[in-house]
C-alpha cells in the first residue's frame, strides 16, 4: 500500500522474471493437456467399436428393397428399428460407418436391430463425375433387390470404407463397372452386377433420393448422417448410441 492525497492506493508488485517463466511454463502445460486430451477423446470417439466383427453374417438376416428406395436390413422380428439417412460422398457418413458399422452389424445379426437405409444424393456436385451419389444409390438398390443380406452388408461397408469412398472434389470417383466389382467382390449375383453396370436404376434412384431428402427435412434432420428411432433423432455423437438403442 502507499498513500496519495491521504487515500490508500493499490500498487501491484512487479513480477519477477522467474515467476513469469514459471507461469508461462504452467500455461503451456495446461494448453498441451487440453489439446492432447481433445485428440485422445476424438481418437477414442472414432475408434471402431466391435472391431474385427465385420459386416452382417447371420443367414437369418434379410435385405429388402422397399417402396421409395428404402432398404431394410435386419431379421424379420428385430427388436428395434432405426432409420439412417446417408450420402455415399459424405465423409461424416463414412466416419459413422467406420466407427459403428461393425457394432450395428452385430446388433442386426443378434436380432436386436434392423436398419432402414435412406440414401440421398446431396453431394453429387462434389464428385468428379457429378452424379456419383445418385449412382451409388442405384447400385445399393440393385444389391438390395438381389436379396442377399450378407452381400449387401459387405457392399455397404465397402462404399464407406477409407479405400472405397471417393474424396470430395477429387480427381476421380467410381464408374458403374467399378461399383459392380464392389458388388461382385461382396458376393452378389451376376444379375446384380449387370443391374449396376447398365445403370438401369439410376433414374429411379434419383427420384428416390429426392424423396428421401424431403422426408429427412420433414423429420427435422439437418444433414447426413442422421439417425432416427421412430420420430426421435438419435444423438450419434454419444459413443454408446448403438448400445443405448438395445
Amino acid at each position: 500500500m502507499s498513500a496519495k492525497n491521504g487515500k490508500p492506493t493499490y500498487v501491484p508488485r512487479k513480477t519477477s522474471n522467474t515467476t513469469t517463466y514459471v507461469l508461462g511454463a504452467v500455461a503451456l502445460v495446461v494448453i498441451a493437456v487440453v489439446v492432447i486430451g481433445g485428440v485422445i477423446w476424438q481418437t477414442h470417439r472414432s475408434k471402431p467399436r466391435n472391431d474385427g466383427y465385420g459386416s452382417v453374417q447371420n443367414s437369418q438376416v434379410q435385405v429388402q428393397l422397399q417402396d421409395k428406395g428404402v432398404i431394410r436390413l435386419g431379421q424379420q422380428f428385430a427388436s428395434k428399428t432405426i432409420d439412417l439417412y446417408e450420402d455415399a460422398m459424405c465423409p461424416y457418413c463414412a466416419q459413422l460407418e467406420q466407427t459403428n458399422g461393425q457394432e450395428i452389424a452385430q446388433a442386426i445379426d443378434d436380432g436386436k436391430l434392423a436398419v432402414n437405409y435412406h440414401m440421398v444424393d446431396f453431394l453429387n456436385q462434389l464428385s468428379n463425375s457429378g452424379d456419383y451419389s445418385t449412382r451409388a444409390v442405384a447400385a445399393s438398390e440393385c444389391v438390395a433387390e438381389g436379396g442377399d443380406a450378407i452381400a449387401f452388408g459387405k457392399f455397404h461397408a465397402q462404399l464407406f470404407s477409407k479405400d472405397g469412398q471417393p474424396k470430395e472434389h477429387g480427381s476421380s470417383d467410381h464408374t458403374n463397372d467399378e461399383l459392380a466389382t464392389f458388388a461382385k467382390d461382396a458376393g452378389a449375383k451376376d444379375t446384380v452386377t449387370q443391374c449396376i453396370s447398365s445403370g438401369s436404376k439410376v433414374a429411379d434412384a434419383k427420384t428416390n433420393a429426392t424423396g428421401a431428402a424431403q422426408q429427412l427435412t420433414a423429420m427435422g434432420g439437418q444433414g447426413t448422417p442422421s439417425v432416427f428411432q421412430g420420430t426421435t433423432a438419435v444423438d450419434t455423437q454419444k459413443s454408446s448410441w448403438v448400445a443405448d438403442l438395445q
